[in-house]
């Protein structure tokens, strides 16, 4: 069972988020977060797998970027970054946080579950196996070493 803590503050995107992964015997929404402060308590607390983590919350825009990496990864062997931005600066920002993958927002109907089952094949950011695409680009898949 792979164990995720959603953090988004926006509640229709946490909704059809559920409601995605409710479909997934392999999958179990551990808990959900609507700050990142929050997110870092829960975190702490339930141990999740993986942190889907919206890049750009209400009232977290000067996060410290090596904060959110060393906090979140202390708890959590992945971090995957959702984000309806889909420029240079929330692709930057997602690798400072240290994150395995960059999700559209937009194509989450595509790209999460897939995302989440890549993630179980590794046992930390780094580590993910060659085969196994690390870094989510909005048209398509790419390594992360090709960027």
């Amino acid at each position: 069972m792979i164990k995720v803590l959603l953090a988004d503050d926006n509640e229709t995107v946490r909704a059809a988020i559920k409601n995605l992964l409710s479909s997934e015997p392999q999958i179990q929404l551990v808990g959900e977060a609507t700050t990142f402060d929050e997110t870092l308590r829960m975190a702490s607390d339930v141990k999740p797998d993986i942190v889907l983590l919206d890049l750009h919350m209400r009232g977290e825009e000067n996060l410290d970027a090596s904060l959110v990496k060393s906090r979140l990864h202390a708890c959590a062997q992945h971090v995957l970054i959702i984000s309806i931005w889909n420029d240079d600066k929330a692709k930057a920002l997602a690798d400072e946080y240290g994150a395995t993958a960059l999700l559209d927002k937009i194509h989450l109907g595509k790209q999460l579950v897939p995302a989440i089952l890549n993630c179980s094949c590794s046992s930390g950011p780094d580590e993910v196996p060659i085969m196994v695409p690390t870094y989510h680009i909005f048209s398509g898949l790419v390594d992360r070493d090709a960027t």
